[in-house]
């Protein structure tokens, strides 16, 4: 293997990286498990995972393997032919997801966009000239252009102009609000919406997972695709292996990233029922899309999910934080909140300064979205041991903050 050392960055020297990320002012140089380290050794704690990518920890030894045989083997060769890793992917995605098609991206945007051309594609097959996409406040999409404007956040909407008229939004949990836009909208084909939203502050909403049930009720009421962005909530997060399969629903649309490859770059759009087949031979296509490579990182990582049943320790150790967070912080004014590695600590105050405070002080990685929600997206395969060491971390970060 060729050995490449890379000369530390200078203080005063320039970068020609884009100025779009505020980074912070440290780097990793090796992961293990729910651990980072740094050049000379220092290992902090991992609570954020690559926000929700990371689901089976840094390095996992089975992921790393097939990574390196098969970068050694093949990597590409384009969807003009037959994949059979790419096959094989497909169907096992489509065992843990209940869908029937899949088509592989290489992101969440990408996925979302797809779940919006699919949508446009339904409407427009149901004479509906300009199909409309109920979304919902507070939301997170994507980027691009078409899933920025399905997102509910003006702030990275702002400069953006003009954005696309496709989506309707209501609050997130209310279904009379989509029970009204029905009678004033009748060009609606679609709902897409978040089972928790993650980037809005881990958002549950107030009845709970009976709202996706609910969903879909009005979905087949009124004839529209149930659209759901498991972008963050997919691959064992909230300890099902999709959130919504914590009800008795299906969606007709899902769409997933993140944890799919445990950080290589891949995505997903699913279908079943009435949206299988809506997208056809030159409808829809990717260049690096479910490329040999990405497909077998996709196999490998459901099948790993699957033999070291991660999406039930999930469930188990992540119920076990947040009861434990609830406990010891009784007594601090903040509610805590989520499902399985997918929490959510509301304090009463901004604390967007903790992220900080916590890697300098106490060497763990967090995150704070929504102002003043601290959120935890740990692996998925976190042990008890070191789920007591984030707790006695993050509890003490807590206490001397508020």
């Amino acid at each position: 293997m060729t050995d490449i050392t890379l000369a530390p960055i200078q203080p005063d020297q320039p970068s020609h990286l884009m100025a779009t990320y505020g980074r912070q002012a440290i780097s990793f140089v090796r992961g293990r498990g729910a651990y980072l380290y740094t050049e000379d050794g220092t290992e902090y704690l991992d609570a954020l995972t690559g926000i929700a990518v990371c689901g089976l920890g840094h390095a996992h030894p089975v992921i790393a393997e097939a990574i390196a045989e098969q970068a050694a083997t093949l990597v590409h060769t384009s969807n003009l032919f037959e994949i059979p890793w790419q096959t094989a992917a497909a169907q096992k995605l489509a065992e843990v997801s209940g869908m029937e098609e899949i088509f592989f991206s290489n992101s969440g945007a990408e996925s979302n966009e797809g779940a919006i051309k699919i949508a446009r594609k339904f409407g427009t097959q149901q004479g509906v000239r300009l199909p409309k996409i109920i979304v919902a406040e507070q939301s997170f999409h994507g980027r691009t252009l078409a899933t920025l404007s399905a997102t509910g956040n003006k702030k990275v909407q702002d400069g953006f102009a003009p954005l696309t008229n496709d989506f309707i939004r209501v609050p997130f949990g209310d279904v009379e609000a989509i029970q009204e836009a029905a009678l004033q909208h009748p060009d609606i084909v679609a709902i897409l919406i978040e089972p928790i939203q993650g980037e809005g502050g881990i958002n549950t909403a107030p009845q709970g997972f009976s709202y996706l049930e609910e969903v879909r009720n009005i979905c087949n009421q009124h004839n529209w695709l149930m659209m759901l962005d498991e972008i963050q909530t997919g691959n064992g997060r909230t300890g099902k292996y999709f959130a919504y399969q914590h009800t008795n629903i299906v969606p007709d649309v899902l769409t997933t990233a993140k944890g799919l490859g445990n950080g290589f770059p891949v995505g997903a759009v699913m279908t079943q029922g009435k949206a299988v087949g809506l997208l056809g031979p030159g409808s829809h296509g990717s260049t690096y899309g479910g490329t040999v490579l990405g497909s077998r990182v996709v196999y490998t990582v459901i099948d790993t999910i699957q033999k070291e049943n991660a999406v039930e320790n999930a469930a188990v150790v992540g119920r076990y934080i947040v009861d434990q967070l609830r406990i010891q912080l009784a007594d601090k004014n903040v509610q805590v909140r989520g499902f399985g590695m997918m929490i959510g600590i509301q304090l009463p105050k901004d604390c967007a300064e903790l992220v900080a405070i916590a890697r300098d002080q106490h060497k763990l990685i967090i995150n704070v979205t929504a102002g003043s929600v601290v959120r935890l997206l740990p692996p998925i395969n976190m042990t008890q041991a070191q789920a007591d060491d984030l707790l006695e971390r993050l509890v003490a970060l807590i206490n001397n903050y508020l």
